[in-house]
C-alpha cells in the first residue's frame, strides 16, 4: 500500500534570531567625546565665564560683572604687554632654534656610521627629562656664576664669570628649553627624511645637482609635512612653558622672563585674582591658535613657491 503524506503536517520553521543591541560607530565614539568635553571644554568655558568678573578669592562674595574689564586691563597695562612680548620671543626663538638644530641632527643621523643607534638614543634623552628637573640642572650645574660649567669655561679662557640668569635671562631660558625640545624636532624631521625615496636623490645626483640644490629642491619640499607637525606641536607646547621658568628664574629679573603661563600662576595662586588670571588664560588660548595658523600658512606658502620655482 502507498502511504499518503498528511497535507496538514508542515515543516517547523527555525526560531527567529534574537535582535541584539546594534551600536553605530557614532554611538561608540560618544563616551570618549563626552569625556573630552567634560575635561577640556567645560573648564575652558568656566575660564571664559570667570574672565568677565572681578573675582578675587580673598573676597569671594564680592564678584561683580565687569564685562571686558579684565581684558582691557591686560591689554592696556605696559607691564602686561611686556609679558605677551616675552611669550612670543620665548616661543619664537625656541621654535627657530629647535628647527635648525633638529634639522641638522636629523641630516646627520640619516647617514650610516658606526654607533648611530647609540647616538640617536643619547640625543633623545634630554626630551625625557621633566621640565622642573631641566631647570634645576641648568640653574645649578651649568649657569651658576660660581661653580657652573659655562662660567668655568669663561674663567678658563681668561674672562670673568658670568651670572647668566641675571645678565642674559631670556637667552638662558631659550637655551634651556631648546636643549629640551630639540630631540622632538629631530625625531619628526628624521622620520620625514627616512620616508624620502632614495631614487629621487640618486636621480638628482646623476643630473649633476649640488648638495645645496639637492637639499633645496628635494629634501625641503619633502620635509614640509614634518615641519608643519613640529611647528604646530611645539607652538602649542612652547606657549605653555611654565616649569622651566618656575624652577630657574621665577619670571625675573623683574618681568624679564615672565610669560603668560607664569603670569597666570602669579595672578591665580599668588594674588588670588581669578578674574584676571582667567582673562589671561583665554588670551593665551587665542594667541596659540592665531600663531599656529599663521605659521602653518606661511609654511604652505613657502612650499608652493618652491614647487612653482
Amino acid at each position: 500500500m502507498t502511504t499518503v503524506a498528511n497535507p496538514t503536517t508542515t515543516t517547523a520553521s527555525p526560531p527567529a534570531p534574537k535582535r541584539g543591541l546594534k551600536l553605530t560607530p557614532a554611538a561608540l565614539i560618544w563616551p570618549a567625546m563626552l569625556y573630552l568635553i567634560l575635561t577640556t571644554q567645560v573648564p575652558f568655558f568656566m575660564t571664559v565665564y570667570y574672565s568677565f568678573f572681578r573675582y578675587n578669592l580673598v573676597i569671594p562674595d564680592d564678584r561683580p560683572f565687569i564685562g571686558f574689564g579684565n581684558y582691557t586691563t591686560l591689554l592696556t597695562n605696559p607691564q602686561n604687554l611686556q609679558v605677551v612680548w616675552n611669550t612670543l620671543v620665548l616661543a619664537g626663538g625656541t621654535l627657530i632654534l629647535t628647527l635648525l638644530i633638529g634639522g641638522a641632527m636629523a641630516l646627520l643621523l640619516n647617514r650610516n656610521f658606526p654607533g648611530r643607534s647609540l647616538l640617536r638614543t643619547l640625543m633623545i634623552s634630554s626630551f625625557l627629562v621633566m621640565p622642573i628637573v631641566t631647570a634645576v640642572v641648568w640653574k645649578n650645574m651649568l649657569l651658576n656664576p660660581v661653580f657652573g660649567f659655562f662660567s668655568w669655561v669663561v674663567a678658563s679662557l681668561g674672562g670673568q664669570p658670568v651670572d647668566w640668569l641675571a645678565q642674559y635671562p631670556m637667552a638662558s631660558v631659550i637655551a634651556m628649553i631648546t636643549w629640551e625640545w630639540t630631540p622632538f624636532a629631530m625625531l619628526i624631521l628624521l622620520t620625514g627624511l627616512q620616508s624620502l625615496p632614495d631614487d629621487q636623490l640618486e636621480a638628482a645626483r646623476l643630473d649633476g645637482a649640488s648638495p645645496l640644490q639637492e637639499f633645496r629642491h628635494i629634501v625641503m619640499p619633502h620635509w614640509t609635512q614634518a615641519i608643519q607637525v613640529v611647528v604646530l606641536m611645539e607652538t602649542i607646547a612652547l606657549l605653555q612653558v611654565y616649569g622651566e621658568i618656575y624652577g630657574s628664574t621665577s619670571g625675573g629679573p623683574g618681568l624679564a622672563t615672565t610669560n603668560l603661563p607664569y603670569f597666570i600662576y602669579q595672578k591665580a595662586f599668588a594674588e588670588y585674582n581669578i578674574g584676571l588670571a582667567s582673562a589671561a588664560g583665554v588670551i593665551t588660548v587665542i594667541l596659540t591658535n592665531i600663531l599656529a595658523i599663521y605659521l602653518l600658512r606661511m609654511i604652505n606658502r613657502t612650499n608652493q613657491t618652491n614647487k612653482g620655482g
